[in-house]
């Protein structure tokens, strides 16, 4: 049987940066103040009006851009401070410290929007910190990129566990992403940053 030469590319890897993975840094969001404590669910100030209405059976559209909630986005800065309000006098509770890292958007008001990764973490950032370039952030650990959107195909890469890749087309089941120069298809099921039943040409 031919040896096959695995490629793996380090958590940190953004968009064909590569970095040595024995310094491979922390990619989950960092917190600040030290002693931060989540506010509990009554604390939190929600706009009433941060939710369109939608009629039954259709897509709830947000108030602001009439865009699909809940709809996937990224970080354009390597630094986004998620507020308790919609507003700059509101409390930081959550800091995101990693350009491109996919984000949720729940909820529309004003400039801005109410975001989440994907542990459900975040909060009120400004419209200025997102961008629509889609990404996704790899669930598995050592997930093989593959030639084709079958488990069967060929791998060209294993992803390690965090590693941002770019979105590029989605299908029932399975995305083209790329990342660090290599590309190819992975199931739905190892990634985050996608909805389950998204369709993307």
């Amino acid at each position: 049987m031919t040896e096959r030469r695995w490629t793996r590319l380090c958590a940190t890897l953004l968009m064909g940066a590569v970095t040595a993975w024995p310094a491979c840094a922390q990619v989950r969001p960092l917190a600040r103040p030290a002693n931060l404590v989540i506010p509990a669910a009554d604390q939190i100030v929600v706009p009433a009006s941060s939710v369109a209405p939608a009629p039954a059976g259709s897509p709830t559209l947000g108030p602001e851009t009439n865009l699909p909630l809940p709809r996937y986005v990224s970080l354009k800065t390597d630094e986004g401070n998620a507020r308790r309000g919609p507003a700059l006098d509101q409390r930081i509770d959550w800091v995101f410290t990693r350009e491109d890292m996919p984000l949720q958007i729940t909820a529309e008001y004003g400039h801005w929007r109410r975001v989440e990764d994907r542990d459900g973490e975040g909060g009120w950032v400004h419209y200025s910190l997102l961008s629509g370039t889609r990404t996704v952030i790899v669930d598995q650990d050592e997930m093989p990129l593959r030639t084709r959107p079958d488990e069967g195909s060929q791998a060209v890469a294993l992803l390690e566990q965090n590693v941002v890749a770019r979105l590029e087309s989605c299908e029932a089941g399975w995305c083209r992403i790329s990342a660090g120069g290599y590309g190819g298809w992975a199931p739905k099921d190892a990634i985050w940053g996608v909805g389950a039943d998204e369709v993307l040409d």
